[in-house]
């Protein structure tokens, strides 16, 4: 309670309340030098919400494997899944502890479908192979393997490229991959503040450029509009933003029949 928490200010950035004073505290002195970041994460909300609802309208697919959850924000991804098709299943991961004690938000979906909580760290658990994710989604179908805002928190020393080709290795042909990723490109400065603030809470940060975040991409086939910086992902109203008032990409791509 006394530190700040990445998963909590991202929760005060979208206007939620699940935070503590150092969490406001933290955020608020982003804010104060960024005021953008706050725009960013909710671009980076409705990316999420955009690229489900694409997903399972034009795509067919039923099943969800969200890595890096945070705190739940309705509508929470399985909720947007589940009210186009109430068959969706969901699993839901992350590492932290905070996040457990709203697991059970994460848990009221359809009864027609399914949703579960893992608890896991991506950098040292097979989280495909472990039984929750078996008996909840059927591996030989199309999964969408969803890593939106993680893989910044990934440091280099933990190799995120091989890590993102690990997961997505079991899925079956079909599957799909739904990522977005913090950058410094639009301001580096910037960057290296918001990088300082997270390493107060002990949390590694690790902005990446276009050309680095278009690697994880890698050997899978980019839905149009391609790599773009989030709000550009298939918008929902003219875009109006700057890029670098978002401070991100995102892309969806399709794993090789």
């Amino acid at each position: 309670m006394n530190q700040p928490h990445s998963a909590r200010m991202y929760d005060y950035y979208l206007g939620g309340k699940d935070w503590f004073a150092a969490d406001r505290e933290a955020a608020e002195a982003v804010l104060g030098r960024l005021p953008k970041v706050r725009t960013g994460a909710r671009a980076n909300r409705a990316f999420m919400h955009r690229a489900v609802r694409t997903l399972v309208r034009e795509h067919g697919v039923r099943q969800f494997l969200d890595i890096g959850t945070g705190i739940p924000t309705a509508p929470n991804l399985h909720q947007v899944a589940q009210e186009i098709a109430p068959e969706s299943r969901v699993v839901y991961v992350d590492n932290d502890p905070l996040v457990v004690e709203y697991a059970d938000a994460l848990m009221r979906g359809t009864p027609e479908g399914r949703t579960t909580y893992l608890e896991a760290d991506v950098r040292s658990h097979d989280i495909v192979a472990d039984p929750h994710v078996a008996d909840t989604l059927d591996l030989e179908q199309p999964v969408a393997l969803s890593l939106v805002a993680l893989m910044h928190f990934i440091s280099e020393e933990d190799e995120p490229y091989e890590m993102v080709r690990r997961l997505l290795e079991p899925l079956a042909p079909g599957s799909f991959l739904v990522l977005s990723h913090a950058t410094g490109q639009f301001d580096p400065e910037g960057a290296a503040y918001f990088k300082d603030i997270y390493a107060t809470g002990k949390v590694p940060f690790a902005p990446r450029d276009q050309q680095q975040v278009a690697r994880f991409f890698d050997g899978l086939d980019l839905l149009e509009p391609g790599l773009v910086a989030t709000h550009r992902w298939r918008p929902d109203e003219p875009v109006v933003q700057a890029d670098s008032e978002i401070g991100g990409f995102a892309g969806v791509a399709q794993v090789r029949q």
